[in-house]
């Protein structure tokens, strides 16, 4: 059986602490900046997974909110609110141009 090479502890702890930051997670990837510092992990790197992490968070969440706007003016008994097309990421820049995609 051919054994698949692990992925390295700091991508691991990026992937954690971005995970972390775009669902919210209370413990707010305290843990995963920690190790990263520890591992030398250049600041500027924590900082651009720190912040496409939160640009997909709050993008999601301004969907989430228009879906929901759009819904709740329109007058039915019910509504649910749609996933986004899978045909198109729509994903837009963070504000320093990191892209998310």
């Amino acid at each position: 059986m051919n054994e698949q090479p692990q992925l390295h502890s700091s991508i691991v702890a990026m992937i954690s602490l971005a995970a972390g930051i775009a669902a919210k997670h209370p413990a707010m990837g305290q843990c995963q900046l920690q190790r990263l510092r520890d591992m030398k992990v250049p600041e500027h790197q924590i900082a651009a997974v720190i912040e496409i992490a939160r640009h997909i968070r709050d993008e999601a969440a301004q969907q989430l909110d228009a879906a929901f706007d759009e819904k709740a003016a329109q007058v039915k008994p019910t509504f649910s609110v749609a996933a986004a097309p899978a045909e198109a990421c729509g994903c837009t820049p963070t504000k320093s141009g990191q892209s998310c995609c």
